[in-house]
């Protein structure tokens, strides 16, 4: 399997086919960029909650007792590595008695029999740590590895995760150190306004009449610069391109709104896509195309759906955990 990273911890961003930058890069919020990357305080937080739960759950404590031994965590397959900073705050917060030493980067491609790291100290706590340790260091690498698989086939075309998530900001890390996007990192991150929040006001007139009052409703200078609406086909995409270019123009904006063509599939997209652009609106919005994407499937969106970016959940849902392991010899 050929690796190519196409995005790292830096911020990297993938530029689509009209689209300078997508908002849909969160990552400078998970990790400061300058110097040695460092997680944010709100990916610490998160961070913390998630291995928190697991030492928990595995009763792992840092017991400082036997003799100190060295632990070598060995990769069992090839795909790109995730997990460093999560796995450093692991032993630096709940098994301080340990040390570790790293010999590969965050996003950096691996292959069977690479050594990843070591870790010395009581083998008390060494074993103690070793399979939380193992837990976050394989699903994060599967999730970049796979993310990297969409990214290296996707072209043009960005590739973002959703909120469906296993283990949070977590798994939204993995899938920047993959190449992808991280979408928005929670509710409060940026205006969502989606299929169930348009039948809501629907008692105001049909779908067009509520994405209207919907984005006529938004605080511009809140939430302009990240706003999404999902639309269910062609005719709602022009209502929601037509509403938002109004307001922005009263207003004297220029940001975008990213328009979610919801389950519409490439073809149809491709053709909202040039009504869109027929009519004067496509510099005014971000076309995302979401629903029932595959990575078998992936050229025909490439092809023909003329998005800027696809979210899909399958980069990072359901993905097997790359295999590592663990061997201890006495030092």
């Amino acid at each position: 399997m050929t690796l190519s990273i196409t995005s790292t911890i830096q911020g990297g961003v993938s530029s689509a086919s009209c689209v300078d930058r997508l908002p849909h890069d969160r990552s400078h919020l998970l990790c400061n960029a300058e110097g040695v990357p460092r997680p944010t305080k709100l990916f610490q937080s998160s961070i913390r909650r998630w291995v928190g739960a697991h030492l928990s759950d595995d009763s792992a404590t840092d017991g400082s007792l036997g003799d100190v031994v060295e632990g070598v965590v060995i990769s069992k397959s090839s795909g790109v590595f995730c997990g460093r900073l999560p796995v450093d705050l692991l032993i630096s917060e709940w098994f301080p008695s340990c040390d570790l030493k790293w010999n590969v980067e965050e996003g950096e491609g691996i292959v069977a029999g690479s050594q990843i790291l070591s870790i010395s100290g009581p083998s008390d706590s060494v074993l103690s740590c070793e399979r939380v340790m193992l837990n976050v260091l394989g699903r994060m690498s599967g999730i970049s590895t796979r993310t990297s698989e969409w990214v290296n086939e996707s072209g043009a075309i960005s590739i973002a995760c959703t909120r469906k998530t296993a283990w949070g900001l977590m798994d939204k890390w993995a899938v920047h150190v993959g190449g992808g996007l991280t979408h928005r990192l929670s509710r409060a991150d940026a205006l969502m306004i989606k299929e169930n929040d348009l039948s809501v006001i629907f008692s105001k007139g049909g779908p067009k009449s509520a994405i209207s009052y919907a984005i006529s409703a938004i605080d511009f200078e809140k939430s302009a610069s990240f706003a999404i609406i999902e639309v269910q086909d062609s005719s709602q995409a022009i209502s929601a391109a037509e509403a938002w270019s109004e307001n922005q123009k009263i207003r004297g904006g220029r940001e975008r709104i990213v328009i979610l063509l919801d389950n519409m599939g490439p073809y149809e997209c491709g053709s909202a896509e040039l009504l869109l652009r027929e009519s004067g609106l496509r510099e005014w919005c971000i076309l995302e195309g979401s629903g029932g994407v595959t990575l078998d499937g992936l050229h025909t969106w490439i092809e023909s759906s003329r998005v800027d970016v696809i979210s899909s959940s399958s980069i990072n849902m359901g993905v097997p955990s790359l295999d590592l392991s663990m061997l201890i010899g006495g030092i």
